[in-house]
């Protein structure tokens, strides 16, 4: 290894350098299990499967066996290139220029993991002798994918092996703007629908012999877009339905349809369960429909249900830190996306904290230096207090 790990740069350097892009493992699993061996850590690499997808390579890792045990989640696939002539650096170089890291998964989440690794290799050199606690790693291969051969079954079978955590700290990028801004205590479910409105097809010249679906798929969407879902809850913003996808499938401009279709997601708060959720649109459908529109409604099964690390000890800790290393007032935050924090959430307290998310995903993803040494110092920080008690 030509790089000291305990450098959360040339760390999160080597982990880009890894064209890790959904499934592919790239290395990048396989560089952290070197590092993780050598400083006494139990390892273990899993490949789990499922027809019809594909195989995913995942890391699970501990050091000690003694409680707390305090778990880093995260994951090292990333999001395809898109066009590589539009970087200015090489997608997979991990340069940096003037401060900047660039790279596919700097930000997402590569930095993250790569600033909790080098920040416990850094805690054990100061507190191995006296440390009676447990570190774990949870680094998937698939949250950028389906999500179905990573966390998910990972969790199962390291509590099949009888691990158990009693926190975790998940690394995404949860900062709007600058390091600091934000540590995520829950997230948002995720509830998508698809409304087809069954019609009668015929000539537009003699519309008393059809029925148009398009008019009747109006609507129902206006049904369900025309009262708010709720007015939000203690920790979270009101529920928010938006429609994806409109689709007729009609080239002809002189015949009506018979059948126009819509698809719609729905994020969702913690009044709600993805059921009652559902029921409650169902009602709104049936209502605006009467017995004049015919329609079919489908919700797709979801995994991203509404969760809420409640505030406690935990979260005010670690909220606490980094506000002491960044100097910034730091909001506790259920905003954004899903994340694997809803897969964890079933076997411990979990919250999120990791680098400024403007460019994941994008051209040019990057990250500057300076935060990836920051978030370093206050996972550090953050385990020098969770173990002192």
């Amino acid at each position: 290894m030509t790089f000291d790990p305990r450098d959360a740069i040339a760390l999160t350097q080597a982990l880009v350098r890894c064209p890790s892009v959904t499934p592919e493992e790239g290395g990048a699993l396989q560089l952290l299990q070197d590092i993780l061996d050598e400083a006494g850590f139990e390892t273990h690499r899993c490949v789990f499967q499922e027809e019809g997808m594909p195989d995913v390579d995942n890391l699970y890792a501990r050091y000690g066996r003694g409680s707390p045990c305090l778990l880093f989640a995260g994951h090292t696939d990333v999001v395809p290139t898109g066009d590589e002539a539009l970087w200015t650096h090489p997608p997979f170089s991990g340069q940096i220029d003037n401060g900047v890291l660039y790279g596919r998964g700097t930000t997402d989440m590569k930095g993250g993991v790569a600033a909790s690794v080098a920040a416990t290799l850094r805690f054990l050199d100061t507190h191995r002798e006296t440390f009676e606690g447990s570190i774990a790693f949870l680094i998937t291969g698939d949250e950028e994918g389906p999500a179905v051969n990573g966390s998910v079954k990972l969790l199962e079978w390291a509590t099949q092996k009888g691990e158990r955590w009693d926190h975790c700290i998940l690394g995404e990028p949860t900062n709007p703007h600058h390091l600091g801004d934000m540590v995520k205590i829950g997230r948002r479910g995720s509830l998508t629908g698809r409304l087809e409105v069954l019609g009668k097809q015929g000539h537009v010249a003699y519309p008393d012999l059809a029925i148009n679906p398009i008019t009747d798929l109006m609507v129902l969407m206006q049904a369900l877009k025309a009262e708010p879902l709720d007015q939000g809850t203690d920790h979270f913003d009101p529920s928010n339905l938006e429609f994806t996808s409109v689709d007729v499938g009609n080239r002809a401009s002189n015949v009506i349809p018979n059948t126009a279709k819509a698809v719609f997601n729905i994020r969702f708060n913690d009044h709600w369960t993805s059921l009652t959720l559902a029921d409650a649109l169902r009602a709104r459908l049936e209502q605006a429909a009467g017995n004049r529109i015919r329609y079919e409604v489908v919700f797709e099964p979801t995994n991203a249900e509404a969760f809420l690390t409640a505030p406690g000890p935990f979260v005010h800790s670690v909220a606490e830190v980094v506000a002491q290393v960044t100097g910034r007032e730091t909001v506790l935050s259920t905003t954004g996306g899903t994340s694997d924090a809803r897969f964890i959430k079933h076997y411990c307290p979990v919250l999120e904290f990791g680098l400024v998310g403007q460019t994941m995903h994008q051209i040019n993803e990057r990250v500057e230096t300076r935060d990836l040494v920051a978030l370093a110092d206050i996972y550090q920080a953050v385990m020098a207090r969770y173990f002192s008690g």
